[in-house]
């Protein structure tokens, strides 16, 4: 949870990245492109892997192209409230990234032929990377306890509201041709595979080398090891580095280090509730 909150439409954002006017803007001013695509996430879903990889299949996996600039500038957040001025010095086609929920989405891309890339994650492994998340930036409340994190998480009080609205508010868009959903897990167990499967979303034509260098340069090790990637250029006014880095594990089933028994069953009793009327299979359910 941020330290401070306002809601915009019921959501609440932190006053230190976002504004009413941003979070309008990004609504209903905001002018999409037909070359646009938008990584699109709940936060820690994956987002700055997804970041990564569009860029390097948009530069046909030359990793130097690339690395011009750091990830959080080459595929801005539109919503922020600098995020007009660096989402309008992008060149096309431009990578832009959201945490919005699907209501909060620009109006002006259902009358366009922009792209979305909507990477999940099992929301266990996104409380549990929220919870480190919150102890190093200086905007968010540094939760006392896992169990308060829990709570927070689970009643849909952090910042960007609930997980559970996220998901069934984008996969609404599922069946929509401009629209790719992919899970933090499926690019895990397979993230060549799931290149080739962008590329073809994207109408991306891109050898085998290519490719390669692609999945090579959005590896955990090499992300970790790139100033441009790690978020290590990040102002300290915006993150401790000290106490710890985004680039933390990168790995699934993180959750189980973390949760007790009875917190495990907890998640699963709200989860069920929460999902029961949701007809999708979701990629980490039952694994």
């Amino acid at each position: 949870m941020a330290e401070k909150t306002f809601r915009y439409r019921g959501v609440p954002f932190t006053t230190d990245l976002h504004t009413e006017e941003s979070l309008s803007y990004a609504e209903n001013e905001f002018v999409v492109l037909d070359d646009d695509t938008f990584n699109v996430t709940y936060p820690k879903s994956g987002t700055n892997w997804m970041i990564e990889i569009l860029n390097l299949i948009k530069y046909n996996g030359n990793a130097e192209l690339s690395n011009q600039l750091p990830i959080f500038i080459k595929s801005p957040w539109y919503e922020l409230a600098h995020g007009k001025q660096q989402v309008e010095v992008l060149t096309s086609p431009r990578i832009i990234t959201t945490h919005l929920q699907y209501q909060m989405f620009s109006k002006s891309f259902f009358n366009s032929k922009a792209k979305i890339v909507y990477t999940m994650r099992n929301p266990k492994d996104v409380c549990v990377s929220n919870y480190h998340f919150a102890k190093i930036v200086h905007c968010y409340k540094d939760p006392e306890s896992i169990q308060e994190h829990l709570e927070t998480f689970l009643q849909g009080n952090d910042v960007f509201g609930c997980w559970f609205d996220h998901v069934k508010g984008w996969m609404q868009m599922k069946d929509d041709s401009r629209f790719f959903y992919i899970s933090y897990e499926e690019l895990q167990q397979d993230l060549r595979g799931s290149v080739v499967r962008l590329c073809k979303f994207l109408e991306k034509e891109l050898d085998d080398e290519a490719i390669d260098s692609v999945v090579k340069h959005s590896s955990f090790q090499v992300m970790k090891n790139n100033k441009m990637a790690n978020w290590s250029l990040t102002p300290s006014d915006f993150m401790d580095h000290n106490k710890g880095s985004i680039m933390r594990k990168g790995v699934s089933g993180d959750w189980k280090n973390h949760f007790t028994v009875a917190q495990n069953e907890y998640f699963d009793r709200v989860y069920e509730e929460k999902i029961k009327d949701f007809n999708i299979k979701l990629f980490w359910e039952d694994k």
